[in-house]
């Protein structure tokens, strides 16, 4: 576990937080190499001798040094826009290991991948596949694509993030799908390659993921037999982690176990794409404590990390697991609401949470913030984003400057 208390002072993989906290200030982001790689690996591993490729999902967290940890160990990656292409090249990614995912890819995201030489579109509309078809026959080519499959199977996550029913704006119904590879088949430019789906993310229980799976190897057989060569696999990522104490998620390799169950014997390479599961517990905010404050019916620590720094309580009523950086045993509980300075009632990061009674000046670190957290930030009240930080091998470094008033204005 790459968080613990080390004397009653919290640290990543040995080194206490709170030294990282004064050095490079607050709020700031604490990603662990080593779970990261930890949990690459098992996905990796897991597949075995099943011919395969994990395809990070750089949305959860696109930092460069997090992506060339991840290309050093031979990583694919699922891209969701042209920004995140150059992302994974600058990073070292190489392209024969790109996926390109996306409900609404612009015609110039589709001519910069086609000119990378990506390894495949996972394509959502029949739309997308001739505006494909049409650039990839200017450049005398043809575009690899799987199209992505809408299978109608609840993910029973979050409404917001859950991508897998009938009435989502991701992929095509896979009652219709059939005939769409049949048209997409006939198209010069244009190799089917694949199959593709995702249901959602943050899945608890793993049980929705191989009913999609179910579907999707038996929607191959379908097209092999009528003479559409799929070739690979890819279904997605999803998987979730555990942000409340009492929560469990599924553990890596008995998902990846069902999987290869499922496709065995089958001669499909199977693709997945998770990013959640890889650096979400990888990485938390650390913050300090500016005042703490009464009102009639509550306590209130309000702290230098706010809902621009981490939206996801606001967005999504998340729950993320907030400890003390220095804990003193015996120390008074108290009921309060973290909250931060931007100027919203929605601008909090818990409520009604029990915790140590903290002093104006200490630190407290919010856990699971590896994925879609700095990602998520912005500049709202024009406050600079907070610095990010890396620990490997028992050493800490900045990856990502703290942006100053002058990166505020920029480009203005």
């Amino acid at each position: 576990m790459a968080y613990r208390y080390d004397g009653g002072t919290l640290s990543c993989d040995g080194v206490p937080l709170s030294d990282i906290a004064e050095a490079a200030g607050t709020p700031c982001y604490v990603y662990s190499a080593g779970d990261i790689v930890s949990r690459y690996c098992a996905y990796d591993n897991a597949f075995g001798d099943l011919p395969h490729q994990v395809c990070y999902a750089v949305k959860a967290n696109s930092n460069l040094s997090i992506l060339a940890l991840l290309a050093r160990e031979g990583a694919g990656f699922d891209i969701v826009s042209g920004g995140e292409l150059f992302r994974v090249l600058r990073a070292g990614g190489h392209p024969s290991k790109i996926v390109f995912s996306g409900v609404g890819k612009t015609r110039a995201e589709m001519e910069y991948a086609l000119n990378e030489n990506i390894r495949a579109f996972n394509c959502e509309s029949e739309g997308e596949i001739e505006l494909l078809n049409e650039l990839a026959g200017l450049r005398n080519t043809k575009a690899r694509i799987a199209v992505r499959v809408n299978p109608d199977v609840d993910a029973a996550t979050h409404p917001y993030i859950s991508t897998g029913l009938s009435d989502h704006k991701f992929g095509i119904d896979i009652s219709e799908v059939e005939a769409v590879y049949a048209r997409a088949n006939r198209l010069p430019n244009i190799s089917v390659e694949g199959v593709s789906c995702h249901i959602g993310s943050q899945i608890l229980d793993a049980g929705p993921m191989m009913d999609a799976v179910d579907k999707m190897v038996a929607l191959v057989e379908r097209l092999r037999s009528a003479g559409i060569a799929i070739r690979h696999l890819d279904l997605g990522g999803g998987l979730g982690v555990p942000y409340r104490p009492a929560e469990e998620a599924p553990e890596i390799g008995a998902v990846v176990a069902g999987i290869r169950e499922r496709v065995a014997g089958r001669d499909l390479e199977v693709m997945v794409e998770p990013g959640r599961s890889i650096v979400g517990e990888a990485g938390v905010l650390v913050t300090r404590v500016l005042y703490r404050k009464r009102s009639a019916k509550k306590e209130f620590l309000v702290v230098d990390a706010a809902m621009n720094d981490l939206i996801r309580p606001a967005l999504y009523k998340s729950y993320h697991d907030i400890r003390p950086v220095a804990s003193k045993n015996g120390r008074e509980l108290i009921t309060v609401d973290v909250v931060g300075p931007v100027c919203e009632t929605g601008d909090f990061l818990a409520r009604a949470r029990d915790m140590e009674a903290l002093e104006c000046g200490e630190l407290l670190a919010i856990f699971t913030a590896g994925a879609y957290g700095f990602v998520q930030s912005s500049n709202y009240n024009s406050r600079p984003r907070a610095v990010e930080t890396l620990v490997e091998g028992g050493e800490w470094r900045v990856i990502r400057a703290r942006e100053t008033y002058d990166d505020l204005v920029r480009g203005e």
